[in-house]
């Protein structure tokens, strides 16, 4: 069936006709996918269609035509520098000793209390050379450090100093074809973007742009022989924290457009939508889909739970646990929890744990003062609070009880898990932050809300975010 274009879509592909770049922002659920296939549809010019992730990548190549080639930015990567490197790829777990062994790290003392082992230097190496795979920078340096909890000011500036050797060393290992550390997608991508490659075709199509790292944004906007088409929604730039920047806010674009139609939800999801843009200052409003009898409803058995932190996530699936229900955790959730509560019982009965983020703690006790007394310590304070009303065991075999989305009764997501996503009725968790929690609610946390409402395609329980209705 032929679908009659809107007139934003009318716009955008007569704009993209111009030759011209241009910065696409689509709101949640407008059909950005079929608008770029609108595009492609107008011309046989060879096309490069850039995904976000393999899913998106299969998806796509299912419904383009012929003349788009599709691909991921590591499938660009991987024919001409990748493939010189699969012998290296998936290799065994390494060890952080293993690591230390290989990179010849030393032990630093920062204080009378805090001392960085020679294992948990070469953890922070590579960690350094991961953030400088995501950069656009030609050369890793003091800036790619990354910050480490109990670790501020001169002591960040004194690890950077001892921590750039070893990343510089671990660099050149992972560039040797015969390197003996742990090789990983990212670093034939980074390798690949430093020769300055030419991608050869004339138009690319950067898809989720908003969640690009710097690196891969660069790579495109090197390609002046091309025209750039630059897709996504600033509003769901979630990926801040791990690197990635809102490229469709910096673009040098010729034209600017907009995709405001939403056809997941009817007006009433739509106006609570964009209450959440209103806080965060954008310019985009969505106009919601009337054919869909959208409502807002307190509802008691939701398809999706979503909810802000993955601690609070487990909680959420901990009480339907509780009520018998069979509950699926979206995402890798599951996952990060099991090893945060591996690492919490390892604190508590060792004084040790080589989890990442906690390893500088040598006790619980020690970590429940940082998150308590210290702000960088907010992340990891539901963590801790989990742990401390639920106990490890009871967090570890919750784990083991979920069961996969096709057999669950209900899904439970972090709103970060969510993207992409769409249930027929959602409820909003309970640990959200609300306008009684801070002086002002932070872009960040307007986002992440406007990510969760917008799940929703008839039913909306808006849970701990009604308190946007005071905004007005």
């Amino acid at each position: 069936m032929t679908v009659r274009p809107t007139g934003e879509q009318q716009a955008i592909v007569a704009a993209a006709k111009t030759g011209k770049h241009l910065v696409i922002q689509a709101g949640a659920g407008t059909g950005k996918t079929s608008t770029l296939r609108m595009i492609a549809a107008h011309t046989r010019t060879p096309m490069l269609y850039v995904a976000y992730n393999q899913a998106i990548k299969r998806e796509a190549a299912a419904s383009f035509p012929r003349h788009v080639k599709c691909s991921t930015s590591h499938g660009l990567a991987f024919p001409t520098v990748g493939k010189r490197y699969a012998h290296r790829l998936n290799g065994g777990r390494q060890t952080s000793r293993d690591m230390a062994q290989i990179l010849g790290t030393a032990w630093l003392d920062l204080s009378s209390t805090l001392r960085i082992t020679p294992a948990q230097m070469a953890r922070i190496a590579m960690d350094t050379v991961q953030r400088f795979c995501y950069s656009a920078d030609d050369e890793i340096d003091h800036h790619h450090v990354p910050r480490q909890p109990r670790i501020l000011g001169e002591d960040h500036d004194a690890l950077a100093a001892a921590v750039l050797p070893y990343a510089a060393k671990a660099w050149a290992d992972v560039c040797d074809r015969d390197g003996r550390l742990r090789f990983q997608h990212d670093h034939y991508l980074k390798m690949f973007a430093l020769g300055r490659p030419k991608l050869h075709s004339d138009v690319i199509l950067l898809d989720e742009a908003q969640d690009s790292n710097p690196m891969v944004s660069q790579l495109v906007q090197d390609q002046s022989h091309a025209q750039q088409i630059v897709v996504g929604d600033s509003n769901q730039a979630l990926y801040g924290w791990r690197g990635a920047i809102d490229a469709l806010d910096t673009w040098n674009a010729d034209q600017r457009l907009f995709l405001s139609q939403s056809w997941r939800f009817g007006p009433v999801i739509a106006s609570e939508a964009n209450k959440w843009l209103a806080k965060i200052g954008a310019e985009l409003r969505l106009t919601g889909n009337p054919a869909v009898a959208s409502r807002l409803a307190g509802l008691d058995a939701p398809k999706a739970v979503l909810c802000r932190t993955n601690a609070g996530a487990m909680a959420e699936v901990m009480a339907m646990l509780d009520r018998g229900l069979k509950v699926a955790l979206v995402g890798r959730g599951a996952e990060t929890i099991r090893r945060l509560a591996d690492a919490a019982a390892e604190l508590k009965e060792r004084g040790r744990t080589s989890h990442p983020e906690l390893f500088l703690f040598t006790s619980w006790e020690q970590l429940q003062t940082y998150v308590e007394e210290e702000s960088e310590g907010r992340d990891l304070k539901p963590f801790v609070d989990l742990i401390d009303q639920y106990g490890t065991d009871a967090v570890l075999a919750a784990t083991d009880a979920l069961v996969d989305e096709e057999t669950a009764a209900v899904a439970v997501s972090t709103a970060h898990a969510s993207k992409g996503r769409e249930w027929e009725s959602v409820k909003i968790g309970d640990d959200y932050p609300t306008d009684n929690d801070r002086d002002d609610t932070a872009d960040s946390d307007a986002m992440i809300a406007y990510v969760a409402v917008t799940r929703a395609r008839v039913l909306l329980d808006r849970g701990a975010l009604k308190w946007i209705d005071d905004e007005r």
